[in-house]
């Protein structure tokens, strides 16, 4: 067998290999170009913040005063809103994304109308994220005053928001992991006698769960780093309130709403409020693989 395979390769005329190996060192270059571009960015937003880190040390990261005035400034509550108003949005779109990948997987409906569903889910995401926010102000918002005690924007809405933003995602990386998975495994769980939905459960989710986790923290790093639409809908509060109903600010909204007019050492504090976020992300992101990877070996 590999016998074979070696001698098509050195059947290959010498254009050939050289085009082989022409391509394989353009995707090394590319790929070691998209680190190297990671690295120069981080390198750059360090230096800029390199005033507010020997100004504030860590006590940046615990305290809850900005004050420009008085060049007072701690970027806790916009880690909290951050963190919160993602949780919040992955608690409402994972569950609703995971069932519709089931449903537009497992032909409960025909071909025809499942493209077409398809085709409307995926398009969630080519939506831009002001015109969300301007639906969340001038739809959600409204109806949600209605309903509940929120009085205007706050954490709620913008969660909400994140929430229906980071759908698609979930439910395209679900849908293709869920469509792989071998029909061996389909056919030899009905074979022991599993009903349909003890083999979805039982058999099928399991067996793309590394494609399917995956797909969920690419949509949480889509939610941690959102601005516009979060920026419009949080209400831009710089302060820590547990009730989800009250305003509440971000990394991203803080950067957004302030970074027009910052000067001096203002600059450099939210240098180092997108140096946090860039961390989040990051230990999200290596998180996240070090799962995949360790699902992959079960």
């Amino acid at each position: 067998m590999n016998g074979n395979r070696s001698t098509k390769i050195q059947s290959r005329s010498p254009i050939e290999r050289t085009l082989d190996k022409g391509f394989y060192w353009a995707a090394r270059i590319f790929a070691l170009s998209i680190g190297g571009i990671l690295i120069w960015i981080t390198i750059q937003v360090a230096i800029q913040a390199v005033p507010a880190i020997s100004e504030f040390g860590l006590g940046f990261l615990f305290s809850s005063s900005w004050n420009p005035v008085n060049s007072q400034y701690g970027v806790l509550p916009a880690v909290y809103g951050t963190v919160v108003s993602s949780f919040i949005a992955l608690l409402i779109a994972v569950p609703i994304g995971l069932g519709v990948a089931i449903f537009l997987s497992e032909d409960y409906l025909s071909p025809k109308i499942q493209r077409i569903i398809v085709f409307l889910v995926e398009l969630l995401a080519a939506v831009p994220s002001v015109v969300y926010g301007l639906w969340g102000i001038f739809v959600l918002i409204p109806f949600l005053k209605e309903i509940t005690p929120l009085k205007g924007p706050g954490m709620l809405p913008a969660a909400l928001i994140l929430s229906v933003m980071i759908l698609p995602t979930i439910a395209a990386i679900a849908r293709d992991a869920i469509i792989n998975v071998p029909i061996d495994l389909r056919q030899a769980a009905v074979g022991l006698g599993a009903t349909r939905w003890e083999a979805i459960l039982k058999i099928i989710v399991p067996a793309a769960s590394s494609g399917i986790i995956g797909g969920i923290m690419l949509a949480l790093g889509r939610a941690l780093g959102e601005t516009m639409a979060v920026t419009m809908l949080i209400g831009n509060a710089n302060t820590i309130n547990p009730s989800v109903f009250a305003p509440s600010n971000t990394i991203s909204s803080l950067l957004a709403n302030q970074f027009a007019e910052a000067s001096g050492l203002q600059v450099a504090a939210l240098m180092y409020a997108a140096l946090i976020l860039f961390a989040i992300t990051l230990i999200v992101n290596i998180l996240a693989q070090l799962l995949v990877t360790r699902l992959q070996k079960i």
